[in-house]
């Protein structure tokens, strides 16, 4: 098996440090990741000029763009090798709920998925992250699972890691996504020029975080696991959407 693994927060972090030397002891693998934190990046492609890939002495390649670009460069040409797999992470921190729309952990995988590969993301919950080797064997167990027994082809699973040693995790088990209260307002500052710069507010605190949900498990020291799909449609909002055009 030949795993393709990249992250968000770029190639030197610990997190991708440590998934690759733990997916390395069952499958061949190949880093291509982010030259530095590109956290928030979403399913952002560089479009408007070229990109630039360079090894590291570790053998990862580095590119200067987003977490999608990394992937859609290693499975249209970049690596010798087709991998068979995507999984993107660690993520130092978590990404639960509404946090998959921004996080560029998240679609790293979803590109992944996207271009016809089993994909996972990988996070772990710690700000900052601690027990990286704790949600790296978790992500292993999972992989080897999907080995044994694949998935449908269109799924594509969010892990959420709480940051404990692995002997106090609870269980791992099956989530679906909670739900943030709107993130806090705008910071507004000044430059030493005085003109005014904008940090964008940290994220609202959970507001569906209740039994079955990612925000629920890792409340208690569970590992949560979420299958994600990148269809969007509201299949069973079509219907009652065309009854309702028909009023143009």
């Amino acid at each position: 098996m030949h795993i393709l693994i990249t992250n968000d927060d770029g190639y030197s972090a610990t997190g991708i440090k440590v998934l690759a030397q733990e997916l390395a002891r069952v499958a061949d693998i190949s880093v291509v990741a982010p030259d530095r934190n590109k956290s928030g990046a979403s399913n952002s492609l560089t479009l408007t000029r070229p990109l630039r890939v360079e090894r590291s002495q570790e053998g990862s390649y580095y590119v200067d763009g987003t977490p999608t670009d990394c992937v859609h460069l290693a499975l249209s040409g970049l690596l010798d090798a087709s991998p068979d797999m995507v999984v993107s992470g660690i993520n130092a921190g978590p990404n639960l709920g509404d946090d998959v729309l921004y996080s560029g952990t998240v679609a790293a995988a979803m590109e992944g998925r996207y271009l016809g590969l089993p994909a996972i993301a990988v996070s772990l919950a710690g700000r900052p992250a601690t027990h990286f080797q704790t949600a790296a064997v978790i992500t292993r167990r999972v992989v080897e699972r999907l080995v044994q027994s694949p998935l449908p082809d269109d799924t594509l699973l969010n892990i959420n890691v709480p940051d404990v040693p692995f002997d106090e995790i609870v269980a791992v088990r099956a989530t679906r996504l909670g739900f943030r209260h709107k993130a806090e307002p705008m910071l507004k500052q000044a430059d030493p020029y005085g003109r005014p710069v904008y940090w964008v507010g940290p994220p609202g605190e959970a507001q569906d975080a209740g039994e079955g949900t990612d925000f629920h498990a890792l409340e208690q020291t569970v590992a949560s696991v979420t299958p994600m799909q990148i269809d969007l449609t509201r299949h069973h909002g079509i219907q009652p959407l065309q009854n309702w055009l028909q009023a143009l």
